[in-house]
């Protein structure tokens, strides 16, 4: 319950900064939007030269499929980037604004895009292995993902907070991971669940328009809002970690308390055995 009550005193804290900015929640719905285009634009691509046959894919559809995949990362890394960015900003007594945000995200374009190409990278080699390894692939290459979530948590934090190469940034994060026993993911694990939480009135307000309102229309009805309640909720939890995630690397790497965060909390969510940046 203690480390609950400190997941919801982080996320009052969260919001307490995000909703100066507001106008930068279309950092994510942005991101969303370039992803289903993106998407879209790969379905045709695909139907224009697709040639899969009996479950085979030619070289060229792999390339493809490849390139999809780096790139659609590469837009979600680039509007993280620039929404910690914005939460750095804001916590270091700056006034970010959609522009601004994304301006010095673009500074750190290829950092982010090199780290987009090494974590799609090992997300594929980890769908390979698991779909080569049948049953215990499966809960081997979870555990390995889950690894590699972990270890890469900070990654983009340091990218925008401290200009790191995406090599330099991995070990930066990987070793500020080392140093903690890991309550850091108590606090991950409590912004998922409450993102869950607030998503459940979305989804039954969704069905029950659904089984109220007869037809088509109520499927209808009832789809949209329970899609856009789940995206709402997704998109404001999304920013509200990402802000913690910002102020918990500061804290991490120097032991500054940013952005109406105090002191506890950080101790309770990352609780170092060293701290220093280089």
């Amino acid at each position: 319950m203690g480390r609950m009550a400190n997941t919801w005193r982080l996320t009052k804290t969260s919001w307490s900064l995000l909703k100066q900015d507001r106008e930068l929640l279309w950092l994510p719905v942005l991101s969303m939007l370039a992803i289903l285009a993106l998407v879209a634009a790969a379905c045709v691509v695909g139907f224009v030269v697709g040639d899969v046959e009996e479950g085979s894919v030619s070289g060229s559809m792999a390339v493809l499929g490849f390139l999809f995949v780096v790139a659609a990362t590469a837009i979600g890394v680039f509007f993280e980037g620039a929404l910690v960015a914005g939460a750095y900003d804001r916590m270091s007594g700056g006034d970010p604004t959609v522009r601004s945000a994304m301006g010095r995200a673009a500074m750190h374009l290829p950092s982010l895009f090199g780290w987009a190409v090494i974590t799609a990278t090992v997300g594929i080699l980890i769908r390979m292995l698991r779909e080569r390894l049948g049953a215990l692939g499966s809960i081997l290459t979870w555990f390995a993902e889950a690894a590699w979530a972990i270890a890469t948590y900070l990654v983009v934090p340091a990218i925008i907070v401290d200009d790191e190469g995406p090599i330099s940034s991995i070990k930066r994060s990987g070793g500020l991971v080392r140093q903690t026993w890991g309550e850091n993911l108590i606090s991950q694990a409590g912004f998922g669940l409450l993102g869950f939480v607030l998503m459940l009135p979305a989804v039954i307000v969704g069905v029950l328009i659904g089984l109220i309102v007869p037809g088509a229309v109520g499927i209808v009805v009832g789809t949209a809002v329970g899609l856009a309640g789940v995206v709402t909720v997704m998109v404001v939890v999304g920013a509200l970690g990402i802000y913690f995630k910002t102020a918990l690397y500061v804290y991490a790497t120097d032991g500054q308390v940013l952005g109406g965060y105090d002191a506890d909390q950080m101790r309770n969510s990352f609780r170092a055995k060293g701290r220093g940046r280089r």
